[in-house]
């Protein structure tokens, strides 16, 4: 899969001679935050299309999401960042995903700029699967009837996404939020087609677990998460090794964090994470991220946390002894 990023190198691709747009391509639209069961429907949508007419399929995504440009940290929070999308719909098949730098610049293209720069011009799109409440170009001006409208005459067409309910439930990237909220991993797990995880790169903290008889392997979040508090987890590291753990997700307000970080504690691991990209699976709750008056409650709290995780495992199952 090929990703593209901005509109220049878009362009600077479609002008190749060799370019794997020279035949067009069938397009869809959107921020595919989770890739849930929704968007792996409007994905199969694209790529049966693609393969009809011999062409690739292309995700076109932005970052930053609209509403982050628009809302800043009141922007509802993300599922997944970028590299784990990236990787999701490379895993779903997708031929191309191209990433548009949302600015000031971009969203003061007017819907027919849009159409003519990025569509016609750029992708050479031959059909678009996008929502028929989807709004696009300065003051969202676009909509699905003006695609319809210019599609005749620009060579392509236009097709509405796929609904999907799971249990008489539309799903949606706002729903699954919802439920990680209230702690509801297995509603989510329902809508997402699998179990809510984080993928992301272990960095260096402050190492305070390890002083306190806890070391934590540290995963930086540069966006607010969807859900926050202790949790069981399993892990998966570099070399598909797996492991259960219990992980905090917050801010961390007895050591006054600042920056939303994911830290986790893998039972039964030696050894130096340190650079690898570990996998999260965020299998129960255990309580919501507070703050203690000192950090020896904070480590009394822990050791319980543990406890109880051990507990959990013991009835439900260790990652370990599924494979």
């Amino acid at each position: 899969m090929r990703l593209i990023r901005g509109l220049t190198n878009l362009k600077m691709l479609s002008r190749r001679e060799d370019s794997p747009l020279a035949n067009g391509c069938v397009a869809t639209i959107g921020n595919f935050d989770g890739v849930h069961l929704g968007h792996k429907t409007i994905i199969d949508q694209v790529k049966s299309k693609a393969d009809a007419l011999g062409v690739p399929s292309v995700v076109m995504i932005f970052e930053p999401q609209p509403r982050e440009f628009f809302q800043g940290r009141e922007a509802p929070p993300r599922l997944m960042g970028f590299r784990q999308k990236f990787e999701e719909l490379l895993a779903e098949g997708v031929d191309m995903v191209l990433c548009l730098r949302f600015n000031q610049a971009f969203r003061s293209y007017s819907a027919m700029g849009f159409i003519e720069d990025v569509l016609i011009e750029g992708l050479a799109v031959r059909h678009l699967v996008v929502g028929d409440d989807f709004r696009f170009g300065c003051d969202r001006a676009g909509d699905f009837a003006l695609l319809e409208q210019v599609g005749p005459n620009a060579g392509f067409t236009v097709e509405n996404t796929r609904t999907v309910t799971v249990k008489g439930e539309r799903v949606s990237s706002t729903r699954v939020r919802e439920l990680l909220t209230v702690n509801g991993l297995e509603q989510a797990e329902a809508l997402l087609g699998h179990p809510y995880r984080i993928r992301g790169r272990v960095v260096y903290g402050r190492q305070l677990g390890r002083q306190i008889g806890a070391p934590t392997a540290n995963i930086l979040l540069h966006r607010t998460p969807a859900l926050r508090g202790v949790y069981v987890v399993a892990a998966t590291l570099d070399d598909g090794a797996r492991y259960d753990g219990v992980a905090n997700i917050g801010i961390r307000p007895t050591v006054d964090g600042k920056q939303p970080s994911l830290e986790v504690h893998l039972f039964d691991f030696a050894g130096t994470l340190y650079g690898q990209h570990l996998e999260v699976v965020f299998r129960h709750g255990l309580r919501d991220e507070e703050k203690f008056g000192s950090v020896d409650e904070l480590k009394e709290q822990i050791a319980r946390d543990f406890e109880h995780a051990r507990a959990w495992i013991a009835e439900s199952g260790s990652v370990k002894s599924a494979d």
